[in-house]
This record gives C-alpha cells, sequence and structure tokens, in this order.
C-alpha cells in the first residue's frame, strides 16, 4: 500500500463530508461520483481520491 498524497486525503475528506450519500463501497460508482461532484480532469486522480473514499467506506462498514 503506498501512501496517499496530502491532497488525495484533503479532497477526500472534503466530499466524504458534503456528500456521504454520493459515496458507498464499490469503486465504479466512487468514480463516476467524483467525476460527476469534482472538476479534476486527470483520470489517474480521479482514481486515486474514488480509491481513497472506497477504502474509508469499507472499512468504516466492517467496524460498524
Amino acid at each position: 500500500m503506498a501512501i496517499k498524497p496530502k491532497y488525495v486525503k484533503q479532497l477526500g475528506g472534503i466530499l466524504l463530508e458534503r456528500y456521504p450519500e454520493a459515496f458507498n463501497t464499490d469503486f465504479e460508482t466512487n468514480k463516476d461520483s467524483v467525476s460527476k461532484l469534482t472538476n479534476v480532469e486527470s483520470k489517474g486522480v480521479r482514481n486515486r481520491i474514488a480509491g481513497y473514499i472506497t477504502r474509508k467506506k469499507s472499512s468504516a462498514a466492517a467496524n460498524a
């Protein structure tokens, strides 16, 4: 596992805080949501943010 860049964590945290209902534990759904809710043009950055959010949601679901 690589260490996530600060901008991925910050933007992922903001998106989860503002739009918690837009994300779930499915990467493909989260990828589409990140595309709709941000102006990130880079596919790689979008996928990193979506992956970060997916991991956060998965760990939250496992801990609940």
